[in-house]
């Protein structure tokens, strides 16, 4: 860990201060060429204990960074700390026995508990260390056959994403609601009480070494309990639903609500989306992202009336057109559930008519 930092925080300078004296950045061919000499300097003789492939993946995922924020995909590449979480890439030669993953080079054997067979090849294996202490091993595989084929044939599902409730889901007649875990309030105060201690640590300490592993332990149950309530609240909707419609939700915006950024971030609502689309994808299912601009939660699900002004606080309105009492959340995922394909009568018009994200959006609802 310590070799592939150092040698991404000298490449990254290095890539700097060549911008700065050219206009132009190193490439990963020019990188690479620095380490054999680096490995035959005094001070940096200890790079030659590193495996090489080690350090060549380092760069790589440096060039890469940079490839993603020219292209405007990410920020500008930082340099790494020992303090945070970290990582190492090995792109060949691991292999997986039976409790054990063998490294090469000076790392060899490392007991393992396997939590999956290995199916297929084994091309790049991440290592990778948490703040409270413990190692991972991230196995990327390559295995023949693909995906069922896209089908649209069997049950539909609309599920609004909420605070209160998690998950409000419709299927057209029954409505559920899944409440909110809170994961990091149930945790909030015996995080203060151990990031209080951890406070009075003096810096640099052995004692507030183990005081932020604890610390990091209480975050650590937050995010796997957190995990736990996703990945099967996901399951579950995946296996009874064909087709998964929801909104396209604007989080990053969403969070500079102040009053609200905690609860957000807390709920991860983007994350529960990803689980949902990569499973729906390996059953052969739809996940359907509505616009975010649809207003499925002012729009009557029975005669499409379309009210004005919705404040947070009300929970339940009445149809002034039809007369139909709504609950708030049901009402929306009902609405979302129809795709954005429904029109507002009477009511004030939309300005982006509600049309979901793409054509194909429309023909998977039109279909069923």
């Amino acid at each position: 860990f310590g070799c592939t930092r150092w040698w991404w925080n000298y490449a990254l300078n290095k890539s700097i201060e060549t911008y700065k004296e050219t206009g132009k950045s190193l490439g990963q061919s020019a990188l690479n060429a620095l380490l054999p000499q680096l490995k035959k300097e005094t001070e940096t003789l200890w790079l030659s204990e590193c495996y090489s492939q080690v350090l060549q993946a380092t760069t790589l995922n440096l060039t890469t960074a940079y490839k993603n924020f020219f292209a405007g995909r990410a920020r500008f590449p930082r340099y790494k700390s020992k303090h945070r979480k970290q990582s190492i890439q090995y792109p060949q030669n691991v292999k997986v026995l039976e409790g054990i993953v063998q490294f090469p080079g000076k790392v060899g054997k490392v007991k393992a508990k396997l939590h999956r067979n290995i199916e297929g090849t084994i091309k790049t294996v991440t290592i990778s260390r948490d703040p409270s202490g413990k190692y991972f091993a991230s196995i990327l595989t390559e295995s023949e056959g693909e995906n069922p084929a896209l089908s649209t044939e069997g049950k539909v599902i609309g599920i609004d994403l909420g605070l209160t409730h998690f998950a409000i889901a419709s299927n057209g007649c029954k409505i559920s609601k899944y409440d909110n875990p809170r994961h990091l309030a149930r945790h909030e105060k015996n995080l203060k009480r151990k990031q209080q201690k951890l406070a009075k640590k003096q810096k640099g300490s052995n004692s507030r070494r183990k005081a932020r592993k604890i610390v990091a332990k209480v975050y650590e149950r937050v995010a796997n309990s957190r995990q736990d309530f996703l990945h099967k609240l996901s399951r579950k909707l995946v296996n009874e639903n064909q087709v998964v419609v929801v909104e396209n939700l604007n989080v990053k915006g969403m969070v500079r609500n102040h009053n609200l950024a905690k609860a957000i971030s807390d709920v991860s609502w983007g994350t529960f989306t990803n689980l949902l689309g990569y499973k729906l994808e390996k059953k052969g299912g739809k996940l359907v992202e509505i616009d975010r601009w649809f207003p499925s939660s002012k729009l009557c699900s029975n005669c499409y009336y379309q009210i004005d002004k919705l404040p947070l606080n009300m929970r339940q309105w009445t149809c002034p057109h039809c007369g139909t009492r709504h609950d708030r959340d049901g009402n929306a995922a009902t609405n979302i559930r129809a795709g954005g394909e429904v029109r507002p009568r009477l009511g004030r018009k939309s300005v982006l008519r509600h049309s979901p994200v793409s054509t194909e959006a429309h023909a998977i609802i039109a279909s069923i």
